[in-house]
């Protein structure tokens, strides 16, 4: 009985652990003061993509007001974030 409970356990930890991975997200804001380019460049510093995925998260910041750029763990997140207010740019951090 004790050996099933522990299974149960170990399967609930293995599936929950995906979900940890992506528990947070990182939103970029639009501002008037940084070019495209500018953010683009970031955009690529800190979350390690390609320029066109950059370009079309800087679309999204400027025409929709924010954009997703990041999905991760905590500490991914946070890392991301620094890395795009280096420049002075407004992120938030938020549970998904």
């Amino acid at each position: 009985m004790q050996s099933q409970h522990k299974e149960a356990t170990r399967q609930e930890t293995e599936q929950a652990a995906p979900l940890l991975d992506e528990a947070y997200r990182v939103i970029l804001f639009n501002d008037d003061i940084h070019t495209f380019d500018e953010v683009i460049l970031q955009i690529i510093k800190a979350v390690r993509c390609t320029r066109a995925k950059a370009e079309k998260h800087t679309w999204e910041v400027h025409t929709r007001g924010s954009s997703i750029v990041y999905r991760g763990a905590l500490p991914d997140c946070l890392r991301v974030s620094a890395i795009l207010e280096e420049i002075e740019l407004t992120t938030e951090i938020q549970t998904s």
